[in-house]
């Protein structure tokens, strides 16, 4: 298998994902309050108490929020518990690392894996830690600013289109 051919395979994604929540967290420990739109500038979303520090803007797929209600035995894990900004269904995020992602307006970058906290056997209850491990999504930098809207596409950008 030649670099080129695994660089195919890795830039092929068999359709756009779509925002289905977004939250901020407007002070630290406060609970996290949902929104129809947020504002990415660079350092994160304005408004989110987070803006400005390694994690600027979370993501987690709304996939793994059924996962991990499955794994605490519940029927729907609430997204403002796991503290992320935004939730996407359709799209694998962790097939965006390395990558330059569009989410509405705003241009990202995948930056780290987004581990749980220790907080998350509080909001999820005992075991809810666990249940978090390998489903948290990951942390982004804002590249290009924009509104983020629910409803909005989320598309891995090629490389060309990247500085755009």
């Amino acid at each position: 298998m030649t670099d080129s051919y695994l660089a195919r395979l890795m830039g092929a994604f068999p359709r756009a994902g779509r925002v289905v929540w977004i939250g901020v967290r407007p002070e630290r420990l406060a609970p996290v309050e949902a929104v129809e739109r947020a504002l990415a500038i660079d350092g994160g979303f304005v408004g989110d108490h987070y803006a400005g520090g390694k994690r600027e803007v979370t993501l987690i797929q709304a996939e793994h929020l059924a996962t991990v209600a499955a794994l605490l035995g519940r029927d729907r894990v609430d997204p403002a518990l796991v503290r992320r900004n935004v939730v996407v269904a359709g799209l694998n995020l962790l097939a965006l690392k390395d990558r330059r992602f569009r989410v509405g307006e705003a241009v990202l970058q995948y930056a780290a894996p987004c581990h749980p906290c220790s907080r998350m056997e509080d909001a999820l209850g005992t075991g809810g830690y666990n249940a978090m491990r390998g489903h948290g999504g990951i942390a982004a930098r804002v590249i290009a600013p924009g509104a983020i809207r629910v409803g909005d596409a989320v598309l891995a950008l090629d490389p060309a289109e990247a500085g755009r």
